[in-house]
């Protein structure tokens, strides 16, 4: 027997819906009897992106059954904000925040890296080794593909709406609040290991002559054997950076 249930989806769950159904409130009818988690399936929801639901006003987990006319309110993840005494949806929040990315996400994970966070990226990462990661290692999934969010074992995830990469970094720092927890220069952006200032007479037969001249701070990759300094590339991203922490403090203000 089919019921009747409203539904109304914020932020930007809704970029899961059409058009139609997007910013408001509607109704849909399903076999009854039915849980939020057969509904949200139904709908197109990932898992992974609902950080909290309310039915008529109170916080429900994911196998709650609906009853007929219930208003069914859904929200997206909170990773900035602490909501673990109001949600059942998930079991606790991330508070360490580390990334694994998808083969999409390449140069993001390059800038992430610079900003000091830890994140996993290859190219030829499959499926489901990305989600035992983020399990095993409590890892944040960034993505830009929708089918790999469908999976009901992601607890965190986050699908990636921009295209160019900067628009991704300043998406994700923003998405996540990330603004008080760079630390750059302190990951390879190659490999992710940390990285540890050096001398410049440690690594002298690994540099050219002009960069000895010219630069006087290195940072060394022990796992890749990679220097690192502050060339124009980092400055530039140092300005991009600035810019992004700027722009936060004058909404704040």
């Amino acid at each position: 027997m089919k019921k009747t249930f409203i539904f109304r989806f914020y932020a930007e769950l809704n970029d899961f819906l059409p058009q139609n159904r997007r910013q408001k409130s509607f109704l849909e009818s399903f076999k009854t009897p039915i849980t939020i988690a057969e509904t949200m399936v139904s709908l197109g929801i990932p898992f992974s992106e609902i950080d909290l639901i309310l039915v008529n006003g109170e916080s429900v987990a994911m196998n709650h059954r609906l009853k007929e006319n219930d208003r069914v309110s859904v929200y997206p993840i909170f990773e900035s904000m602490d909501i673990s005494s109001k949600t059942k949806v998930r079991v606790k929040a991330l508070r360490v925040t580390k990334f694994i990315l998808d083969c999409h996400l390449g140069k993001l994970a390059k800038y992430l890296r610079m900003l000091g966070f830890d994140t996993l990226y290859r190219n030829d990462f499959g499926d489901d080794e990305i989600i035992d990661i983020a399990s095993e290692e409590e890892r944040i999934i960034l993505t830009r593909d929708k089918l790999l969010l469908s999976s009901p074992k992601i607890s965190h995830a986050y699908f990636v709406r921009a295209i160019d990469r900067h628009e991704q970094l300043i998406e994700v720092v923003k998405k996540f609040d990330l603004y008080s927890q760079f630390r750059s220069f302190t990951r390879c952006m190659t490999c992710n290991a940390s990285l540890y200032e050096i001398s410049k007479e440690e690594i002298i037969n690994k540099i050219d002559r002009e960069t000895a001249r010219v630069f006087n701070q290195f940072f060394y990759c022990k796992h890749c054997d990679k220097v690192f300094w502050k060339g124009s590339h980092f400055k530039r991203m140092e300005a991009f950076i600035r810019e992004l922490v700027l722009n936060n403090v004058r909404r704040s203000l």
